[in-house]
């Protein structure tokens, strides 16, 4: 079907489709009929109706209740008609009241959303940390920035997160029941599973046939909400989320914490009650109904009613955010330290799809809905569906994709005719995603005919990172960061991996970033990745003169460093601090991570603390007694000596006095190594190959004569692992103590022995082209030797020597190679031709062994064999 076509047809069905909504009203279904129709009594729906006039939305009730949805555009909009009209003397939101002292911080002009407040908490070993947050069109945000314009008092009246999971593991332990094991790091404050998981919300998807609760919602109340009675739209969320919570047991409620949660709101709002004459309260939807029946419990009212407003503003008093600070509310109790502050945040945080559990999917496209919807424009979320398809086609043009513009207007074509047949006043995010799935995906769905649509869920995200404004209470590590990012010019304004090369010789600068990346990395921030270059602890690619990092900012970055404040008020004070915690707690004898933790502290530009960690290392290696954890610490020495200048330490700065102090020990710990696991064999093969080096430089500090005295003592005892006896005969043989025959002479008692000793002969090999793989090259009796050895193998024991043969021979060169594969033809008398011909395909030969076994049976059967 071609374009014209498509919209032929789609004006057809929409035009049919008005009409039949004119003539025919009554036999659409409204989102009262599926109420009548799918879940409630008539009896059940009309209390509630009752219940929403009298006591929700009644301005002359003294408090109104405002229930929303976290993070909806339209239920914002209402809000503020709603506050416009009612013109109430304090407003009160469901958040946690620890984050009262920060409302001026998030209503000042220069915070720019997405932004959170984050909240810790730990009394012993519980611990948890919390996001709560705000986007330009939440409610709750809304609500703070109108009361600030209106110079009127706003609170946060909700317990801090960390209260209802402790109520919860209360009632558990009186229950028997096992408690809960502390709380998931980084969570979402405003958890709306109860509401979206709802079997009455389900059952409502799958009658409409809406994939999802999400779509569900954006049909009801975000398409057409501009044009909605505010009355009558706040009325339908009511209903919606009171039979939603319906689904549920007081006994479930109970355990979730929500009720103990709802008690404590309800406490603020009978003391607001009792001050002002016209409350404001908004809360999730789901909560608004058990904020009313609460209300009918006596004992409930009561206590409320006798706590009075002083006393739980007292309660709610919270200092802000000091490190020091502890509220032990209960004697028996642990003392509980709480922090919170506000951060930055960003709408991929923020994207349901993402995980974030109360969210809404596509945060972008709603924020241009939400600017749409301030601009008075008629119909936003299809107008923003509209711009978002033509900023999509064009980046699609601009990338060569093969969609032409008679697309874009078959899929603006799609999202109208589809807004029609789905009973919506307008199409949104989920018309337009169908049109461009539909009109801009051609043939089998394949990596590259997605990109239309991949691209698409990305701008519907968006890349926007907030901004919060100058406050008392801000981090200091956190500006620290933010001012050395500004002086490496890091774009932190926006979401994405960003990439950064940094030469590291050259340009100071860019050893600076590189530095700022290795602490961030090791303070856990997840700011930056290490994706090529010279790797100094791994000691590799060390030819590389540039190292490549991708890194990306979020709130999560931020809350590590939170987190990290703990150890100091700058990136250098928190990394050295930690970095001495780690070094106390390192077992004595570890000197090999002892090095290991100066080399990463140099690499941090750390060279402060190289004192302390060279003398700590100096007493781990005089307490080692581990010849790999010595042989470690000896490579990791050496190497940063001989880069010292590099990594920033002036002079010698002790190095090297310490170097000769790790070869001494080193060396004396080779007589640990006669009987050595077979795991780490390959280990101290490369050990004794790097001591061997050392000694081949010829500096006064690797003396070579203890060295080579340990080597011939090893091939001296019984027992000697074929490995080490290899790397030991090859290095002597290299500095000219033993003859090069000696290699061969070893290895014919291996090959020529019993099984048992043939079996050995890939780790002697092993060991012996570790050190000395010349010897093999030049030696032609070792060939014919390993040759002869293989013809007298069985079948089976060829195939059990076949992977650590191959392991050996990887220490050759592809040109070493071919030498070796040369002189394997002439002593089987073959022309080189046949190195280059192309190998039996391991199909034939599986059907050859297959056909060979079939004959030998069939020989077997006939008595011929």
């Amino acid at each position: 079907m071609d374009g014209l076509q498509s919209q032929q047809v789609y004006k057809s069905v929409r035009d049919d489709r008005l009409e039949s909504v004119k003539d025919a009203p009554d036999k659409l279904q409204s989102k009262q009929d599926m109420i009548d129709h799918d879940l409630t009594s008539a009896d059940e729906r009309k209390r509630l109706e009752a219940l929403f006039r009298q006591q929700v939305f009644n301005a002359d009730a003294g408090v109104l209740y405002m229930p929303i949805r976290h993070h909806s555009p339209g239920c914002a909009y209402h809000l503020l008609r709603t506050i416009a009209d009612y013109k109430p003397e304090v407003i009160l939101i469901e958040g946690p009241e620890a984050g009262n002292p920060l409302l001026s911080v998030l209503a000042d002009p220069a915070t720019r959303t997405p932004v959170s407040l984050y909240y810790t908490y730990e009394q012993g070993e519980e611990r948890g940390a919390f996001y709560f947050p705000l986007l330009a069109y939440s409610p709750e945000y809304i609500a703070i920035c109108e009361a600030v314009r209106r110079g009127i008092p706003a609170s946060f009246i909700d317990l801090n997160y960390r209260a209802p999971q402790a109520v919860h593991k209360k009632r558990s332990s009186e229950e028997d029941q096992p408690n809960e094991q502390g709380t998931e790091q980084g969570s979402s404050y405003q958890d709306e599973t109860l509401l979206t998981g709802s079997s009455f919300m389900n059952r409502l998807c799958a009658a409409l046939h809406c994939r999802s609760f999400d779509e569900l919602w954006d049909r009801w109340f975000e398409a057409g909400a501009v044009d909605a009675v505010t009355e009558r739209y706040v009325e339908e969320i009511f209903l919606y989320c009171s039979l939603s919570r319906r689904c549920y047991t007081t006994e479930q409620l109970e355990r979730d914490g929500t009720l103990a949660r709802e008690r404590h709101m309800l406490k603020h709002i009978e003391a607001a009650r009792q001050q002002y004459s016209r409350v404001l309260v908004i809360t999730g939807g789901f909560h608004t109904l058990g904020l009313l029946e609460l209300q009918q419990e006596p004992s409930t009212l009561s206590k409320a009613s006798a706590a009075g407003s002083k006393e739980w503003a007292n309660e709610a008093i919270f200092t802000g955010a000091s490190h020091k600070q502890g509220m032990q509310r209960n004697k028996a109790e642990k003392p509980l330290k709480e922090q919170i502050y506000p951060m930055v945040y960003t709408f991929e945080e923020a994207d349901r799809l993402n995980g974030y559990a109360s969210g809404m999917p596509y945060v972008a496209y709603y924020d241009e809905v939400w600017t749409m919807m301030q601009k008075g424009i008629q119909q936003p979320g299809q107008q923003a569906a509209i711009r978002l398809l033509s900023v999509l086609t064009r980046e699609l043009r601009r990338a060569e994709a093969e969609v032409s513009t008679s697309d874009a207007i078959e899929a603006y074509s799609m999202l109208q005719g589809l807004a029609v047949l789905r009973g919506k006043s307008e199409g949104s995010v989920y018309e337009l995603l169908d049109g461009v799935t539909s009109c801009f995906i051609k043939g089998e769905s394949t990596l590259t005919s997605v990109q239309p649509v991949e691209r698409l869920q990305q701008l519907l995200t968006g890349n926007q990172i907030g901004e919060v404004a100058s406050n008392p209470f801000a981090v200091p590590i956190v500006e620290d960061f933010k001012q050395q990012a500004n002086a490496c010019k890091l774009k932190l304004q926006f979401t994405g991996r960003h990439k950064k090369m940094l030469d590291l010789y050259t340009r100071p600068q860019h050893r600076q970033m590189s530095r700022l990346f290795h602490c961030m990395t090791f303070l856990g921030t997840e700011l930056a990745v290490f994706e090529s270059g010279p790797d100094w602890v791994a000691y590799r690619d060390m030819n590389l003169m540039r190292e490549t990092w991708t890194y990306s900012y979020s709130s999560f970055t931020e809350a590590r460093l939170i987190e990290n404040s703990i150890y100091g008020g700058t990136i250098v004070a928190a990394a050295t601090r930690r970095l001495e915690k780690i070094a106390a707690e390192l077992p004595e004898q570890h000197s090999g991570e002892a090095a290991r933790w100066l080399l990463r502290a140099l690499l941090m530009g750390l060279e402060h603390s190289a004192d302390e960690l060279i003398q700590h290392t100096r007493h781990a290696l005089r307490q080692d007694g581990s010849f790999l954890s010595l042989a470690g610490a000896l490579v990791l020495l050496e190497r940063m000596t001989q880069h010292r200048r590099l990594l920033g330490l002036d002079g010698d700065a002790g190095l090297p006095d310490l170097l000769e102090e790790a070869y001494v020990h080193t060396v004396a710990a080779m007589d640990t190594l006669e009987h050595v696991h077979p795991d780490d064999q390959a280990g101290v093969v490369q050990a004794l190959k790097q001591l061997h080096m050392l000694a081949m430089t010829g500096s006064a500090s690797f003396a070579t004569e203890p060295l080579y005295d340990r080597l011939q003592e090893l091939l001296e005892r019984t027992g000697l692992p074929a490995a080490l006896e290899g790397v030991s005969v090859a290095i002597l043989s290299r500095a000219g103590i033993l003859p090069m025959s000696e290699i061969t002479e070893r290895a014919k008692g291996y090959m020529r022995g019993t099984p048992q000793q043939m079996a050995y002969t890939a780790a002697y090999l092993q060991g012996v082209f570790a050190a000395a793989r010349d010897a093999f090259l030049y030696d032609r009796e070792l060939l014919s030797e390993l040759n002869g050895m293989l013809s007298r193998l069985s079948h089976e024991d060829f195939v059990r020597m076949i992977p650590e043969l191959r392991m050996a021979f990887t220490f050759f060169t592809p040109a070493e190679t071919r030498t070796i594969a040369t002189r394997a033809a002439d002593l089987f008398g073959s022309a080189q031709d046949v190195l280059d011909e192309q190998g039996v395909d391991e199909s034939v030969l599986l059907h050859a062994r297959a056909t060979d076994e079939a004959i030998r049976q069939e020989l077997v059967r006939w008595g011929l064999m």
